[in-house]
């Protein structure tokens, strides 16, 4: 029986996990921080969750146009409020019950789970220290490294827990922030600055660039920047903080350009360094970027012959999909089932602020920039019967095919639940179907989804002609 030893229990991991024992594998997890890892417990999971509250009070307080009423005699919805410690022990607690499914799931599967960590000792052997002090030497016919990565943080804002915080510490807040400063406006920073406002707080977002969310569709970040601005965030672009530090109650930002923010809490979102330190990657010759990532190919093998690696200690595209997809991968590789490398451009992503973004397949800047040959067209969300009704103002749907075939290479939705929208794009960029094909498919009228097909409807010529 062939031995697999996973060391980390995050996505990368567990779906690793569960693929190698069904595969007839035997396989040991070596877990840190908990099932699910950072995911599940500090990161995707607690953030949607947080989010998922957010967009309940959002609905309420926009729901005045739609008829509805909260007392008897005041229309005014601008009172509805949170109790921020009573959401984060919710969030707290669905992240533990998640974990423990997950836990569950890897028992029924056979999976034993040690609870410590673990560190390389050449390619075919892994030492595990446990909680308790005890250590196990694992030999091992295939390895997968889950490790994951952790927050970055500036020389100058040493977080506390308390005022000047991670995105993993914010769940121990007991008071909302009064004024809450939010460094960096890529993903993280966009989703938490977008949630916190929502739920009541003066946010300040500072950004580094001209526009939030930088690496994101130009038009769908102009329209979070403008919603953002639209309910009272402060966005400052192209400002950059300097040093941020703990004044009494509260704390100060200072900017490279001199000015001077003040709040009553800091938030840093500036990017994620990955957990390789102390694996023993050199003893296996592991080879790493110069940023620390453990460099992999598409199908997930590392440098050292049997080691491969998954999720966000390799830095290919920091989602649990991916990562997921990551470990799945490699233990159908290493194991000798059907596998097929992984494809960026066909992985579907979402960002998820109020309206949400999802994307799949080739940008509108590899459009722009002639790396690929498309055509496309944008719709905006507010003709939308089901639009209207529900009394959504804000996104549109964009799709982009080839010239000539018409086959649909990528898309971009800017919507409320444009996570659930973004599916049938995703197939159709994974089955390289044409936007006749998508047109001719059945919607549901009325229905948010009808756009996307509307779209492709509208690129029929387009796409047979290359016009644009």
């Amino acid at each position: 029986m062939t031995r697999v030893v996973i060391v980390g229990g995050g996505p990368g991991g567990y779906e690793a996990a569960l693929v190698a024992a069904q595969l007839g594998a035997e396989v040991c997890v070596v877990d840190r921080d908990g099932l699910g890892g950072s995911a599940v417990l500090t990161d995707c999971v607690p953030s949607k969750t947080l989010v998922a509250t957010a967009e309940v009070i959002a609905g309420v307080r926009d729901s005045g146009e739609l008829g509805v009423r909260i007392g008897r005699s005041s229309p005014d919805l601008g009172d509805v409020s949170v109790e921020i410690a009573k959401v984060n022990a919710r969030v707290k607690a669905l992240a533990r019950v998640h974990s423990e499914d997950i836990g569950r799931s890897l028992e029924r599967e056979g999976v034993q789970v040690l609870r410590g960590t673990g560190r390389l000792v050449g390619a075919d052997r892994v030492v595990a220290t446990l909680d308790s002090g005890e250590t196990r030497e694992l030999p091992a016919d295939v390895v997968l490294l889950a490790t994951g990565a952790h927050p970055r943080t500036l020389p100058d804002a040493e977080p506390d827990g308390e005022r000047i915080l991670t995105w993993e510490q914010v769940y121990d807040l007991d008071e909302l922030p009064e004024r809450l400063i939010v460094v960096g406006s890529g993903v993280t920073g966009a989703e938490f600055a977008g949630a916190y406002n929502a739920l009541g707080s003066d946010v300040v977002l500072v950004s580094s660039r001209d526009l939030v969310l930088p690496t994101e569709d130009a038009d769908a970040a102009t329209v979070i920047e403008e919603v953002f601005t639209r309910r009272g965030m402060t966005v400052l672009s192209r400002s950059r903080a300097q040093t941020i530090k703990r004044r009494g109650e509260g704390v100060v930002v200072t900017l490279t350009d001199g000015r001077v923010v003040e709040g009553s809490h800091c938030l840093l979102a500036v990017g994620s360094i990955p957990n390789t330190t102390g694996l023993g990657l050199e003893t296996a010759g592991v080879h790493t970027d110069d940023r620390g990532f453990i460099e992999v190919d598409k199908v997930s093998r590392t440098t050292a012959r049997g080691v491969y690696a998954a999720g966000d200690c390799t830095g290919v595209l920091m989602l649990a999909s991916v990562a997921a997809m990551q470990g799945r991968i490699a233990m159908a590789h290493a194991l000798g089932d059907a596998v097929q490398p992984l494809d960026l451009e066909e992985v579907a992503a979402t960002v998820f602020t109020a309206p949400e973004i999802a994307t799949v397949g080739w940008s509108q800047k590899d459009v722009d920039s002639g790396r690929v040959q498309a055509v496309g067209i944008k719709l905006p969300l507010a003709r939308n019967a089901r639009a209207k009704m529900q009394g959504i103002h804000d996104g549109f749907v964009k799709l982009m095919c080839r010239p000539g075939t018409g086959i649909i290479v990528g898309g971009v939705v800017v919507a409320p639940h444009a996570s659930e929208l973004i599916q049938p794009v995703a197939l159709a960029v994974s089955g390289r179907l044409t936007v006749d094909q998508m047109a001719h498919a059945f919607t549901v009228y009325p229905s948010l989804s009808g756009s996307i097909a509307e779209a492709a409807r509208r690129l029929h010529l387009r796409g047979q002609t290359g016009a644009t």
